[in-house]
């Protein structure tokens, strides 16, 4: 454990000294939403965090009590569900909830077990089922939960029908995102996301397809790996490909209430600490991975210049998409910028008009050295325009790279979640041997991890 430390007021509130992402704001052409102009600047404490919490089974089994059957999680795209008879089943851990869609379009989640002998309904996704069947001995439900019948009625004539009605699920949805709680006295969705709605108007996700969705194996804890995604500071030697254009050292944090925070990121710029390194236009041919000579009108030179044309680019590409001009008032930072959010504990939104990445970590089923890490890609499409079907599942095991999914990601972006990869097996391989038994986070960069344990706390110890 660190020994016990007075912070002056400079220590606490130290930053990159190079400008800030609210310097750059201040150069857009279009003027910044209020949103990306917040700038929390929380200071958490610089206490280490005990190696248990990732490592301990018990630490595990606390979470699935207090924590998982507590919190709002989201389950699917509203679009898998779309039509009567569509199902999709969302596990966690050792809960299984069914989705589906009822004759009358409501939508309805239950635990998805048969209340005969326990067996599972059904599993993965499926369309246009017309009731809901125990394969096992045919006990039926219909599509709204109440209960049809089951063979060799006579046998059962203690079970009464109006009583035997599927438990259902709390569920909610937003952004076309639809979410359950396991917890029947659970506070709304609208309470529990708090800032997140409303930061979000400006990017409507229920605008948006399912453009890539990959599914992985990752032999570590599952909160090893959303903190690989709550920090840029990793970056600086795990992706340095992406040195010349982002700037991850200047990076802004931000945390709101219990469940929500955000790291921004800029785009098009070199990092601070590597500007003698790349020009402006390594910085261009880096974002728009140019092997050779670029082309005459993607030549530049002069501060922020290579910001400026993939923003160009930026405003074309995901205008026609998205069937506005956003350029007459979205900022540079909105058709760039990595502007990632969470909502706690595992869902996490990126914000902005151009190709919207959303990421999701749980547990591997019942195991607390592994886990299932979602990455979505979701793109625009014009108001008043058919959805354009959502793109199939691929799913990785353990053993396979992101690479074995590079037609899909493109490779540029494979390369970064393998490198990724590489890592986050080693961290719970490392917790594990480690003499030192408690893990030291930056009091600023890592601000988010902090707020994530801190959050984690109040629900194990409520």
């Amino acid at each position: 454990m660190n020994k016990e430390v007075t912070l002056t007021p400079e220590q606490i509130a130290a930053r990159n000294p190079s400008y800030s992402y609210q310097d750059l704001l201040d150069k857009e052409k279009n003027e910044a939403p209020a949103t990306l102009r917040e700038d929390t600047a929380v200071y958490l404490g610089s206490d280490d965090l005990p190696l248990d919490r990732w490592t301990s089974r018990e630490f595990f089994d606390l979470e699935v009590e207090k924590m998982w059957s507590k919190t709002w999680q989201m389950a699917c795209r509203e679009s898998q569900v779309a039509k009567p008879g569509d199902y999709f089943v969302y596990d966690i851990v050792n809960f299984s909830i069914l989705i589906t869609r009822t004759e009358e379009g409501e939508l309805k989640a239950y635990h998805n077990s048969c209340l005969h002998r326990g067996r599972s309904l059904k599993r993965g996704q499926g369309k246009n089922a017309t009731e809901l069947r125990c394969p096992y001995h045919g006990f039926t439900w219909e599509l709204n939960g109440e209960f049809r019948g089951m063979p060799c009625e006579w046998d059962f004539q203690h079970v009464e029908k109006e009583e035997f009605s599927l438990p259902e699920v709390k569920l909610d949805m937003w952004g076309g995102w639809i979410f359950v709680n396991l917890d029947e006295d659970c506070v709304s969705l609208e309470e529990y996301m708090e800032v997140l709605p409303k930061h979000f108007e400006r990017y409507p996700a229920e605008q948006r397809y399912i453009a890539m969705h990959v599914e992985k194996v990752i032999n570590a804890n599952w909160k090893a790996v959303v903190e690989a995604f709550i920090e840029s500071y990793h970056a600086i030697h795990t992706h340095p490909q992406l040195m010349p254009y982002q700037g991850i050292d200047n990076s802004q944090y931000d945390v709101w209430g219990d469940h929500v925070s955000r790291t921004i990121t800029t785009y098009g710029t070199i990092n601070p600490s590597h500007e003698d390194q790349y020009t402006e236009q390594d910085a261009l041919d880096g974002m728009l991975a140019v092997e050779g000579e670029p082309e005459e009108k993607n030549r530049v030179e002069g501060e922020f210049a290579a910001r400026r044309r993939y923003a160009e680019l930026n405003y074309e590409i995901y205008g026609e998409m998205s069937g506005k001009d956003l350029e007459s008032f979205a900022t540079e930072a909105e058709m760039m910028d990595s502007i990632l959010y969470l909502l706690f504990p595992n869902f996490a939104p990126w914000a902005g008009f151009h190709t919207a990445i959303t990421y999701r970590h749980r547990p591997n089923g019942d195991d607390h050295e592994s886990c299932i890490m979602d990455i979505f890609l979701l793109n625009p499409f014009p108001v008043g325009e058919e959805r354009p079907a959502d793109a199939a599942t691929v799913r990785l095991s353990a053993d396979q790279p992101f690479s074995d999914a590079a037609d899909v990601m493109g490779v540029p972006l494979a390369k970064v979640f393998d490198q990724d990869g590489a890592n986050l097996p080693q961290v719970q391989r490392g917790m594990k041997a480690a003499k030192k038994r408690g893990v030291t986070l930056a009091n600023y960069q890592e601000v988010r991890i902090r707020h994530f344990h801190q959050t984690l706390d109040k629900y194990l110890n409520a």
